[in-house]
């Protein structure tokens, strides 16, 4: 692979910080680099030292002649006085811009429900910040640096731009680093990972699964000094093993090492007993809703929506922005009232709800995290039974990643992070028996996201959860559903079956093409398309390549392991090292092509 950017001995310091000491990277064709770490860490930082735009206090950053990079920052560049088409593909005619299949692309999977002639002016912070996606992705560069590409986008829009990009970049050439606290997309896309800790940069091979696995493995053998992260890795490891169906449906080969280390982690979860306690706390009728409909106007919002929403229920909800999800939130909370049918609250109920606005922190903001804390509650229960813990309020902000030092500082100087953990803490500490959450994982990184779902595995009671993160959804949800054009529909197929509802939706709803898209549909989802569906003897057929793929690869792996073993014992015969290096090298160039064509055929069957 061709060598596109480098550094060299990178320092970055500022007045009270050393971000970076030392560190030396290379970026090759065809790389797909996940960058992971906590807030704060250099994350950002990094990628624009990289991309040219941060100046290090020492080392170099060198880029091979003639390479376009190309930059997505988190800062809103648009000129308010251009319109959308301007914006995105600047003066080209139509005839250049329409007749390009990578631009129609862009503009469908981005922007077909927005104005192609309309101002940037009046735009929302979600529409430019699209908008600006658009603009890096119509563009023709080399090396794409991406931060927080997936903000303001939803399942779909990820789901889009996750395949749009494994495309553009499936033929090797260009590079992609990317900056993301979703863990979904940094498993769909990347084939690297870069942990940004300590000052240093630590490389990873393949996507935040295989990241994980690799990090608890370095862990384990290094005595684990972190030994809460450890914990966290691996409980987070488990869940990637056992829980999203996404991920079961790897290579047996694949997952041995895994296995390995989470043989003796419990669930993630103990439903039964967490069950039991919800029912203890809620009784049998938690909130029923029963026929209920929402109208405002002459518009309808919901209609004939049935749920019995049960005492333990981890339940995820899914819909496009406008789809009604909040006003359904609302019905279950009790602050919107059903202009149809009725809604039924059981005696004990006791709702609260993590709203996107913060609004539980401003009373508090003159006074420091520890005071705030404990005046709500000296002690709070976690877990049941014989797996029950008391936790002051020190020891609850330190699991939420609060330092010593932070519990004496006001809430006003939090960063968003550290106020999204303290709300968090503050609606748990109130001990409601129903909590909603309403896009939670904004403004975290994949380490705190990871401790709040620990904290919420322990949590008894029902719980619902909107987010556009579809990693932490299908992690602390057992069950999601959709609000599809009023009604709410149960999702036996997860994550999976809505998007393939919301492909199938323009085509019933006759929705218009955005401009220079196939007549086909507009819509982010119908741009998603992967290999077509096999039916009949052709299934049969790829189904038994699978299985057949499956065992030759596990012979190749023991094929390597037996020559790896000959390999230690003929370390005093050079020949025969020679011999043996050549067989492992054909083995494991047979593996890779076998394994290329399992996830081929995983695909078609997946379609």
């Amino acid at each position: 692979m061709a060598h596109l950017l480098g550094a060299e001995g990178l320092r970055l310091e500022y007045p009270t910080k050393v971000v970076f000491d030392g560190v030396s990277l290379g970026v090759d064709e065809g790389d797909r680099i996940g960058i992971v770490g906590r807030n704060g860490d250099g994350k950002s930082s990094l990628m624009r030292m990289l991309a040219g735009l941060v100046e290090p206090d020492s080392g170099r950053v060198t880029v091979r002649g003639g390479v376009r990079v190309g930059v997505l920052s988190q800062a809103d560049e648009l000129d308010d006085d251009l319109s959308i088409r301007e914006a995105v593909v600047g003066d080209l005619a139509e005839h250049e811009w329409a007749g390009d299949a990578r631009v129609r692309d862009v503009i469908a999977g981005l922007l077909g429900d927005l104005d192609w002639e309309g101002p940037i002016r009046g735009l929302s912070g979600g529409q430019r910040r699209r908008v600006s996606l658009a603009a890096l992705l119509a563009g023709d560069w080399d090396v794409i640096f991406l931060d927080e590409p997936t903000n303001h986008l939803d399942v779909e829009g990820i789901a889009w731009l996750a395949e749009h990009l494994k495309r553009r970049w499936s033929a090797g050439s260009g590079a992609l680093l990317v900056v993301t606290h979703d863990r979904w997309f940094l498993d769909e896309i990347c084939t690297a990972t870069w942990e940004v800790h300590d000052r240093i940069v630590e490389p990873f091979e393949g996507g935040y699964a295989a990241y994980i696995l690799q990090r608890v493995e370095r862990d384990r053998q290094a005595a684990a000094i972190e030994a809460r992260r450890q914990n966290l890795a691996r409980k987070e490891l488990a869940w990637l093993r056992r829980g999203a169906p996404a991920r079961t449906a790897k290579p047996k080969f694949r997952i041995d090492a895994a296995n390995e280390l989470i043989a003796d982690v419990p669930e993630i979860r103990d439903p039964v007993a967490l069950q039991s306690l919800a029912v203890t706390r809620l009784g049998k009728d938690v909130v029923d809703l029963l026929d209920a409909g929402v109208t405002y106007g002459d518009r309808v919002v919901l209609e004939k929506v049935e749920w019995r929403v049960a005492p333990g229920e981890r339940t995820g909800i899914l819909g496009v922005n406008g789809a009604g999800k909040s006003t359904l939130l609302g019905l279950v909370s009790g602050t919107v009232a059903p202009t149809a049918g009725r809604v039924k609250h059981g005696k004990t109920v006791k709702v609260a709800t993590l709203s996107q606005r913060m609004s539980e922190l401003d009373e508090h903001l003159q006074d420091p995290v520890r005071v705030v804390v404990s005046r709500l509650r000296t002690s709070y229960t976690i877990g049941s039974g014989s797996k029950a813990q008391d936790l002051t309020p020190g020891q609850l902000l330190e699991r939420m990643g609060f330092t010593s030092a932070q519990l004496s500082t006001p809430v006003k100087d939090l960063s968003g992070g550290q106020k999204r953990r303290l709300q968090l803490l503050l609606v748990i500490l109130d001990q409601p028996n129903v909590l909603i959450l309403d896009e939670p994982t904004n403004d975290l990184d994949t380490d705190m996201l990871a401790a709040i779902e620990d904290l919420l595995d322990s949590w008894a009671g029902t719980l619902i959860v909107v987010s556009h993160d579809r990693y932490f959804l299908e992690r602390v949800t057992d069950q999601q559903y959709a609000v599809l054009g009023g009604r709410l529909r149960h999702l036996p197929g997860g994550i999976d079956e809505y998007l393939r509802l919301r492909r199938e939706q323009p085509a019933r709803t006759g929705a218009a093409p955005a401009p220079g898209a196939p007549a086909t549909g507009g819509s982010a989802a119908a741009t998603v398309s992967g290999a077509p569906a096999l039916a009949g003897s052709d299934r049969r057929a790829a189904e038994k390549e699978v299985a057949s793929i499956d065992r030759r690869l596990e012979r190749l792996q023991r094929d390597i392991g037996g020559v790896d073993a000959e390999l230690a014992d003929a370390h005093e015969d050079y020949e025969r090292l020679l011999q043996l290096q050549r067989r492992r090298d054909e083995l494991v160039a047979e593996t890779t092509q076998l394994e290329e064509r399992w996830l081929e055929l995983g695909e078609a069957l997946d379609a």
